[in-house]
């Protein structure tokens, strides 16, 4: 099978690879690297351990988990820098061997997608105040119209920090023993977020600088159309 530069594949482990289905690549690096834009790297089954960042630079590609591939940070680097605008990770679980403090996924640019993914950290002692400050996402204040959909957030410091002027949605994704969203003068729609057990903290942070009005205001619309979330408002 001759290898297409949209669809590339890769398998934990694998040597020698060519990028096919038939013969993948043996980490996700090479499969971004290999993958045109427009393009889909498909993860496959497997533990990937990561210690090293992975910088996803190209327009509209996907990185698309298989059901059964874990990846497993093991160092103390933000293993994916989403700078390309349209991408879109789907079905990926993420977590680390220890808590590092920093974010799994940091994202800049446009009308990037977080998808029906798994995040989570490994189990830390005592109450959550004292954890080390490990995140599901960071954005940069560049972002714009990130949709966060889907995706299940648990075990962190924070399942995201959302940077002063990013914009987005996040929707229909459930977080439980993290410390919540925080919202730093950014502009986010919440909507469809429900919370697990053990609960949150707070679950939506709304620090000072934040604008009032929509779409956070009224904070008793914002708490209802997130599964009666607490909120910490703090502009």
């Amino acid at each position: 099978m001759e290898f297409n530069p949209f669809n590339v594949y890769v398998q934990s482990g694998a040597i020698g690879g060519d990028g096919t289905q038939a013969n993948p690549f043996g980490t996700i690096q090479e499969g971004v690297t290999a993958v045109l834009p427009g393009g889909t790297v498909f993860i496959l089954n497997g533990t990937y351990p990561l210690t090293s960042q992975i910088t996803l630079n190209k327009a509209n590609v996907t990185l698309k988990g298989s059901p059964n591939a874990i990846i497993i940070l093991e160092s103390n680097v933000i293993p994916f820098l989403v700078t390309g605008g349209g991408n879109t990770l789907d079905g990926l679980t993420i977590t680390s061997d220890n808590p590092y403090p920093v974010e799994f996924i940091q994202f800049a640019g446009a009308n990037n997608r977080l998808i029906n993914s798994v995040i989570y950290g490994p189990p830390q002692a005592g109450p959550s105040t004292g954890w080390v400050v490990n995140r599901g996402f960071v954005t940069q204040g560049n972002v714009t119209n990130l949709l966060v959909q889907n995706n299940i957030f648990y075990s962190l410091r924070q399942p995201a920090y959302l940077n002063p002027n990013s914009t987005g949605f996040i929707t229909g994704n459930v977080v439980y023993n993290t410390r919540g969203f925080v919202v730093d003068q950014a502009i986010f729609v919440f909507s469809g977020n429900s919370w697990g057990i053990p609960e949150n903290a707070v679950d939506i942070a709304l620090l000072a600088g934040t604008i009032t009005g929509a779409p956070y205001d009224p904070l008793l619309d914002l708490s209802s159309n997130n599964s009666a979330a607490t909120i910490s408002d703090q502009r």
